[in-house]
């Protein structure tokens, strides 16, 4: 589609590589730069926004449903939109980064839904940026393929998973693409180049443009993506409400503001997802400066949990009242090949997903295609031939702010293995991300950004109530320093050890460690042919 240029052009920084040509076309790059003209300061408004409510609530204020909104949460006539075509019935959906070996197995892998993850399972490099999109395209085109140097090849079946896109949050940047200057937002990037060369192609495959929505604070930021929404489907050409997106429920603000989340969206919403870990993350950030808010270690902080288990009956209640979807947590199991530890570990999934089956969840996340049959299993028998079970609207549930937020309860000293754990993981992660991997088997989880987030800030809020010594975190960091060094002579260890220190040793938490590690450590700008 020819559009009439802008006067600012978009720049492209990042090294070319083979077929990038085919993704950042200037009709595609004309695009991101309209919708940046359109929402950028917007953008920086929100984060504005975000850093004055961070202050407030870390002064004091309390954290309550909006009296501004109430009217919304009281009217019992709006609905969001009907599911649309391949997302009715979402009983397994299986994420992962848009890796082509990765991509072709999650479509085949029997889920319903596959969330190609630009956000916490991808390490932002240019190359993983453009040459996700690049999978994104063959696959809906049908002719992604893979084969490993061992000759194994991995083609696409018959029965594929829906494709939904999570892009990256508002907080980063693409510092690849310029505009007068400064870089694009990583939002508008990955959303924009997926609609611009796919919407109308999952349209004509009978399905739609369908995204996933990270770390939402509240509903001015729901507002912000359907405005969004709006002006890519106009600029297209596209009816509106073709778009659809799940908001995942993954920052403790936005738990207050679930019904105007869904309602901001209304035309565009495909429900809500319980972002179990980032969560937690965000629960740390927000409140990890006060006594009463300290989180026993991670693996101690259970979907049981009385504050976890009113924020995933609320969601529930909230998405069936309004015909939404409510989908599950993940389930980050790895399946190794010792059957014992396999057995232990189907166990602890098969409590979850019966768990949250039984509570009216209408599907659930996985990380690996191992544990689709499992999940599956789970939720046939809840739901038999029916694709959801939204007629459950769990009125039986009442959550009020204090429920939310009844850390206390379970609040316990860390243990020396939770410490040495978070270490571990934390510095294992940062060390493949710096690599270029965003997803990484550790200890028999699939670990990501999330998992990395909450263990970097467990050890500072720690640090900050004096309940581990800053020498015994820094002894026990120089040796996994050394474990990770004898363990992979490539690793890049004091890099990691760096991201690790300034991300969870500093005096103030940084909000995020990707921002301040993506422009330290990812960015490489080469100039490139292909401009807007």
């Amino acid at each position: 589609m020819s559009l009439t240029p802008l006067i600012s052009s978009v720049r492209v920084l990042g090294a070319p590589a083979e077929r990038h040509e085919e993704i950042l076309t200037p009709e595609a790059l004309e695009f991101i730069g309209r919708l940046d003209a359109a929402f950028a300061d917007r953008r920086l408004e929100i984060l504005k926004e975000r850093r004055r409510r961070s202050a407030h609530l870390a002064s004091g204020t309390p954290l309550d449903f909006s009296r501004a909104s109430a009217a919304v949460r009281a009217d019992t006539d709006w609905r969001v939109a009907e599911p649309a075509p391949g997302l009715s019935d979402r009983r397994v959906e299986i994420t992962g980064p848009p890796e082509r070996r990765m991509a072709i197995n999650a479509l085949n892998s029997g889920a319903k839904v596959w969330m190609a993850d630009f956000e916490d399972a991808t390490a932002p490099t240019w190359n993983n940026a453009v040459g996700g999109q690049l999978n994104l395209l063959d696959a809906i085109e049908r002719r992604i393929d893979f084969t490993t140097a061992e000759g194994k090849e991995y083609r696409l079946g018959a029965d594929l998973a829906t494709i939904m896109v999570r892009p990256r949050g508002w907080h980063l940047t693409e510092d690849h693409l310029e505009i007068d200057g400064r870089p694009v937002p990583a939002s508008l990037v990955d959303f924009g180049l997926y609609f611009f060369h796919c919407a109308q192609r999952q349209i004509d495959a009978g399905y739609g443009p369908y995204f996933y929505l990270p770390k939402l604070e509240n509903r001015y930021e729901a507002r912000l993506w359907n405005d969004i929404f709006l002006s890519a489907q106009d600029l297209l050409g596209i009816p509106r409400g073709t778009v659809r997106a799940t908001v995942l429920i993954e920052t403790i603000t936005a738990a207050f503001e679930m019904e105007e989340i869904l309602y901001e969206l209304r035309e565009h919403s495909a429900g809500l997802n319980a972002g179990r870990w980032d969560y937690l993350f965000s629960l740390i950030k927000t409140f990890g400066h006060r006594t009463d808010f300290q989180l026993p270690d991670r693996a101690a902080v259970t979907m049981t949990a009385p504050f976890m288990r009113a924020y995933t009956e609320l969601l529930v209640r909230t998405c069936h009242r309004r015909g939404a979807h409510a989908i599950g947590g993940m389930a980050a199991h790895v399946p190794s090949r010792d059957p014992d530890a396999n057995a232990a570990a189907f166990a602890k999934v098969r409590l979850d997903k019966e768990r949250e089956a039984e509570d009216g969840f209408d599907g659930s996340w996985v990380a690996h295609p191992g544990l689709v049959p499992l999940c599956r299993e789970v939720f046939d028998g809840v739901l038999g031939d029916r694709p959801h079970q939204l007629e459950r609207t769990r009125e039986d549930v009442e959550v009020t702010a204090a429920d939310l937020l009844s850390v206390r309860r379970i609040a316990a000293p860390p243990t020396s293995e939770g410490v040495r754990s978070n270490i571990a993981v934390a510095l294992r992660y940062f060390d493949a991300w710096l690599r270029g991997s965003g997803a990484v088997a550790l200890n028999g989880l699939m670990e990501d950004a999330a998992t990395a987030e909450i263990a970097r800030v467990q050890i500072w809020q720690w640090l900050r109530h004096d309940r581990v010594d800053r020498s015994t975190v820094i002894d026990l960091l120089d040796a996994e320093c050394a474990a990770l060094e004898n363990e992979d002579p490539q690793a890049l260890v004091l890099e990691a050890r760096e991201v690790f220190v300034d991300s969870a040793l500093s005096v103030q938490l940084p909000l995020f460690f990707t921002p301040d590690a993506y422009t330290r450590h990812l960015v490489r700008r080469v100039p490139a042919e292909v401009n807007a």
